[in-house]
């Protein structure tokens, strides 16, 4: 599948960037990258060979991923988490 060929690459800048980032928010943009990338990898293949479990994975992982990165924001921004 094309998508996945084209999605492989930017998981791996993702994580060279997440690695090499010059600041923590470089970093923390490039793991929240990462989240969506694999997240997009697990849909397509649920797609393709019909699993539906995968889909509730894919789901779950995106939400977990959008969770650390507003936890994550907040807490370079000096904010408490219950604000």
């Amino acid at each position: 599948m094309v998508p996945i060929i084209v999605l492989v690459p930017a998981a791996f800048f993702c994580l060279y960037r997440a690695l090499q980032g010059p600041s923590i928010a470089d970093r923390a943009i490039a793991v929240d990258m990462m989240g969506i990338v694999f997240s997009a990898i697990t849909a397509l293949v649920a797609l393709r060979y019909r699993l539906n479990y995968l889909m509730d994975i894919s789901i779950a992982l995106a939400v977990i991923s959008f969770v650390g990165a507003l936890a994550l924001a907040k807490y370079l921004e000096g904010r408490s988490l219950d604000d």
